[in-house]
């Protein structure tokens, strides 16, 4: 499983945005993968059976933490957004900083499907596996976060 640690702790940043919240988080995964190795039904590669867990870990971490301030997951994810300019894990430049906050404004499911499909190069096929959603949809969400971040950065 430490194959995946990697792998899994940057799919989960790029969801929760924040260094110490994706340790948090991978360490749940990690948790709740070790307890429920058992369930594991291989009708789904054992990596798409991770991310699916670390994926719904980091969006129950957001609304929990939203929820615990009164606010939505959405403006949760927003102020993270924000601070990462200040966040000292943060090593991108001026344009990764600006399609990382562009990215933050997506809607959640056009956010995660956006990062598994440009940042992992991941297959639709795994993507749907992965949140249980068509793959008709999946492009769809794709399609207009493209647009949507494209006119957020001006390009």
């Amino acid at each position: 499983m430490s194959d995946y640690k990697e792998r899994l702790y940057w799919h989960i940043r790029k969801i929760v945005l924040d260094h110490d919240d994706a340790n948090d988080v991978i360490q749940n995964t990690f948790v709740k993968i070790f307890l429920n190795i058992d369930n594991f039904k291989e009708n789904s590669k054992i990596f798409t059976w991770m991310y699916r867990i670390a994926t719904n870990e980091a969006l129950s971490f957001i609304r929990s933490k939203a929820l615990k301030v009164g606010i939505s997951s959405e403006e949760w994810v927003d102020a993270k957004a924000s601070g990462l300019v200040a966040d000292s894990y943060f090593d991108g430049d001026a344009a990764s900083l600006k399609l990382q906050k562009a990215i933050a404004t997506l809607p959640e499911r056009q956010r995660l499907v956006f990062n598994m499909k440009y940042f992992d190069a991941m297959k639709y096929e795994e993507i749907a596996s992965i949140l249980g959603v068509s793959m008709g949809s999946l492009k769809a969400s794709y399609h207009h976060a493209v647009k949507k971040i494209k006119k957020t950065i001006n390009v």
